[in-house]
C-alpha cells in the first residue's frame, strides 16, 4: 500500500494477463460478527485484510472473542453461549459502517455497557432509523453527540418483542442488515416468540439483504422473506456454526478490472484480462455490474469462479441506467462514461451521499477535472465525456478519505489524450483493497515510456540515501545500481563460482536473473538481507573482478533496465542517465566537495564503531574521483541534460525537496 501524500497514475493503454482479488469486504465483517456470535470455534478462510476489517477484528478481542489471525485465515472463538464476556468496551469504529451498523444492533439487543465511536466522517453518516428500530422493541441507545448520528452509547435492554420492528429502508440496507444479524440472539431467548421486521419505504441495495440472508443460512438462521418489506425470525433461532467457511472474493473490487478490460486495447495478442476469485454465480449483488459493462460494450465470460474480460466496442456505448442494485459498483460506471459516445445517466444512487463521503458530489467534482460535462442530481448523476482528445485534462483526484474514489480515479488513466492522473492519499484504499495500486501496476501497460530519474555523483556524495528518500514519497521503485556488481560477487561466490573469465558465461547468466530487491536503503538478495555483506573488503574485490568481465557489464545492463516498472523508476549511480537510462525525463547530477564528503563518511564509519582518519578519506575520494573520471567505460560524467545539485551547504531534506520541486516542474498538474 502506498503511504504517501499522491501517487501519480502513468497514462495506461492496456491490462493484460490476470489477477486474484481480494476477499469482500461485505463478506468478510459479516461472517466475523456471526462467528463470534456464536458458541465455539469458527475458522474463517479468504477474510479480506483492510482497515475495516481490522476494526471489526479488534472490536472482537475487546469484547473477549477468541481472535487468531494467519495470513488470510481468521479463527474466531465465539461468546455465544457463554455468560464471562466482558459487556462494556469503548469501541473505536473508524470509518466502517460494515463494522458500526451491525455491531451496534448485537450489542444493543445483549446489553451492557459500551460505547461506539469513529472518525469525523463516520460521525456525519446518519443511523437514526437504526436506532429508532432499536429503541421501539426496548434498547437502550442513547446519542452522545449529535442526534442521529454515531457516537453511540449502549446500556441494557428491556425487550419488548410482541409487535413488528419497523426500519427503514430506503437511506442505507445495512440497517436492516443489522437488524436481520441481531434479532436471532432475542429470538433464542426463553418465551421469545416470532420476531418481525417491517421495511418501511422502498428497499435500496437489495441484493446486499441477500448476502445477509445467505450468510444467515450459513450459521443456522433462516429468515422468512415475504417480497422485500416483511422478514421474519422463527421463536427458537439461535446460532450455530458452520465450523469453516470461505469469504468469496470482492465483486465490487472486480469491477475495476472489469472496467480496465473494457478499456483496454488488444496488444500482443493477449485475449484480455483474467479475474479469479469471483465468477458470475456469485452471492453478491454487485456482480451485475457485469450486466452494465456489456451494455456499454465489454465482452465477459465466466466460469467457475474466474471473469475473462476484453474490449467489444470503442468508443463505449452511452447507458441510462438504475443502479439502485449495484451502488458500490456504479460508481466505476461513471468512470467508465468518460469513455462512452454520449452522455450516460446513472440513476437512483441517492445512498452514495450517506457513504465514506458524499459520492455524488465527490464524482461531480472530480470528473468535472477530467474535462466531463456533469449534471448532479438528487439521485442522479449525468455525465458527458470530454468532446474531444484534446478535451482531456490532466487532473489531482481529490479521494475524500473514500477507497472507491482513488480506485475509480485511477481508470481515469486510459484516457486517450497519454495524460497522467495524480491520486491524492492513495492509503485510503486499505479500506477494501490495501494492495489495489501494486496490483494494477502489475497487469497494466503504460501508453509511454515509464518515467525515470537518474541520480548520478561521485561517491559518498550522497546520491543512494537522495535517491532512495526521492523514490519513496513518489512511490516509485528504487535501484541501488553501484551494488550490483557487488552482489553478482556475492551470488557468484554462493553458487561455487570464481569471479574469471573461466566463468564469465556462468556469472553473466547469474547476473541477468539476479533475485535483488532494494527497500530504501536496505538490499536482499532472494530471501537474504545482505546490506553489509556486500559492504566488506572482500565483496568490494569480487565486484572489481566481475566488472571486468564484458558478459557480465551487458547482463547487468540489461538487469538495470528491468527495473524500469510502474509508476516509476528512481536510479543512483554513475552512469544512470549518460548510459543506461539516457532519454530518462530528469536526470540529477549530485555533487559535493571533497571535504565535505570526506567528513560525511568519516562521521558513518565512525558512527559503526570503525576508525578512519579523516585526511585518508579525503585522499582516497579525490582519487577515486580521477579514476571514475577517467574510465574507459562510462566514465563518470555529467549528462548534457542533467541538473547539478551541489549539496556541500545542503541537508538531505533540502536536497530531496529539490529534486521533488524539479520533478513537479515537469509534471502537467
Amino acid at each position: 500500500m502506498y503511504d504517501i501524500a499522491f501517487l501519480d497514475v502513468p497514462a495506461l493503454r492496456a491490462v493484460q494477463g490476470s489477477v486474484r482479488l481480494p476477499g469482500s469486504k461485505s463478506i468478510s465483517n459479516r461472517v466475523l460478527l456471526l462467528a463470534a456470535l456464536c458458541a465455539g470455534r469458527t475458522v474463517v478462510h479468504d477474510v479480506l485484510d483492510s482497515d475495516d476489517t481490522q476494526v471489526m477484528l479488534q472490536a472482537l478481542r475487546q469484547l473477549g472473542c477468541g481472535v487468531t489471525v494467519s495470513g488470510t485465515q481468521a479463527v474466531i472463538e465465539g461468546i455465544g453461549g457463554r455468560s464471562d464476556w466482558p459487556r462494556q468496551a469503548d469501541l473505536f469504529m473508524g470509518n466502517a459502517g460494515t463494522a458500526m451498523r451491525p455491531l451496534t444492533a448485537a450489542l444493543a439487543v445483549l446489553g451492557g455497557n459500551f460505547t461506539l465511536h469513529g472518525v469525523p466522517r463516520m460521525h456525519e453518516r446518519p443511523i437514526g432509523d437504526l436506532v429508532d428500530a432499536l429503541l421501539s422493541l426496548g434498547c437502550n441507545v442513547r446519542y452522545t453527540g449529535t442526534p442521529g448520528y454515531p457516537p453511540l452509547h449502549i446500556g441494557t435492554p428491556a425487550l419488548r418483542l410482541d409487535h413488528p420492528i419497523a426500519v427503514r429502508g430506503d437511506v442505507s440496507s445495512q440497517f436492516l442488515t443489522a437488524l436481520l444479524m441481531a434479532l436471532p440472539l432475542a429470538a433464542s431467548q426463553p418465551g421469545a416468540g416470532d420476531i418481525t421486521i417491517e421495511v418501511v419505504g422502498e428497499l435500496i441495495s437489495k441484493p446486499y439483504i441477500d448476502i445477509t440472508l445467505q450468510l444467515l443460512a450459513r450459521f443456522g438462521v433462516q429468515v422468512q422473506r415475504q417480497g422485500w418489506q416483511r422478514f421474519v425470525i422463527a421463536s427458537g433461532t439461535a446460532y450455530r456454526s458452520p465450523g469453516e467457511i470461505h469469504v468469496e472474493a470482492d465483486a465490487s473490487s472486480a469491477s475495476y478490472f472489469i472496467a480496465a478490460g473494457a478499456l483496454s486495447e488488444s496488444t500482443n495478442g493477449q485475449d484480455g484480462l483474467k479475474i479469479e476469485g469471483v465468477g458470475a454465480d456469485s452471492i453478491q449483488g454487485d456482480i451485475r455490474f457485469i450486466e452494465a459493462a456489456r451494455l456499454m460494450g465489454a465482452e465477459i465470460t465466466s466460469g467457475p469462479n474466474w471473469l475473462q474480460v476484453r474490449r467489444r466496442i470503442w468508443p463505449l456505448k452511452a447507458i441510462d441506467l438504475d443502479c439502485n442494485h449495484i451502488p458500490d459498483a456504479a460508481m466505476t460506471l461513471a468512470v467508465m462514461a468518460l469513455y462512452a459516445d454520449g452522455p450516460s445517466t446513472l440513476r437512483n444512487i441517492a445512498s452514495w451521499r450517506v457513504k465514506e463521503t458524499d459520492r455524488i458530489a465527490a464524482m461531480t467534482t472530480e470528473l468535472r477535472k477530467l474535462g466531463a460535462e456533469v449534471e448532479e442530481g438528487a439521485d442522479y448523476l449525468r455525465i458527458t465525456p470530454p468532446p474531444s482528445t484534446q478535451a482531456w485534462q490532466a487532473a489531482s483526484i481529490h479521494t475524500y478519505d473514500d477507497h472507491r474514489m482513488a480506485m475509480c480515479g485511477s481508470l481515469a488513466a486510459f484516457n486517450p489524450a497519454g495524460l497522467p492522473v495524480r491520486i491524492e492519499d492513495p492509503q485510503c484504499v486499505g479500506k477494501t483493497f490495501p494492495d489495489y495500486f501494486e496490483t494494477l501496476f502489475a497487469i497494466a501497460k503504460p501508453d509511454q515510456p515509464v518515467p525515470v530519474i537518474c541520480v548520478d555523483g561521485p561517491s559518498a556524495s550522497g546520491k543512494g540515501t537522495l535517491a532512495a528518500e526521492v523514490a519513496r514519497q513518489l512511490g516509485y521503485h528504487y535501484l541501488d545500481s553501484g551494488a550490483l556488481y557487488r552482489l553478482t560477487g556475492l551470488a557468484a561466490r554462493q553458487q561455487g563460482l570464481e569471479p574469471d573469465v573461466a566463468h564469465e558465461a556462468d556469472i553473466a547468466t547469474l547476473a541477468r536473473q539476479l533475485p535483488v530487491r532494494f527497500e530504501g536503503e536496505h538490499i536482499w538478495l532472494d530471501t537474504a538481507e545482505v546490506t553489509n555483506a556486500i559492504r566488506t573488503e572482500a565483496a568490494g574485490m569480487d565486484a572489481s573482478h566481475v566488472s571486468a568481465l564484458p558478459a557480465v557489464r551487458q547482463a547487468l545492463v540489461d538487469l538495470q533496465h528491468s527495473f524500469v516498472r510502474l509508476p516509476g523508476l528512481v536510479a543512483d549511480g554513475r552512469d544512470m542517465g549518460t548510459v543506461i537510462f539516457p532519454l530518462a525525463p530528469l536526470k540529477i547530477f549530485l555533487t559535493a566537495s571533497a571535504a565535505q564528503r570526506a567528513e560525511r563518511r568519516y562521521k558513518q564509519l565512525i558512527s559503526k564503531g570503525i576508525s578512519a582518519n579523516i585526511d585518508s578519506l579525503r585522499a582516497d575520494l579525490e582519487a577515486r574521483d580521477t579514476r571514475d573520471q577517467n574510465r574507459s567505460t562510462a566514465p563518470l560524467q555529467s549528462a548534457q541534460d542533467a541538473l547539478l545539485l551541489d549539496n556541500t551547504q545542503l541537508s538531505i531534506d533540502e536536497s530531496v525537496a529539490q529534486v521533488l520541486a524539479w520533478w513537479q516542474a515537469r509534471q502537467p498538474f
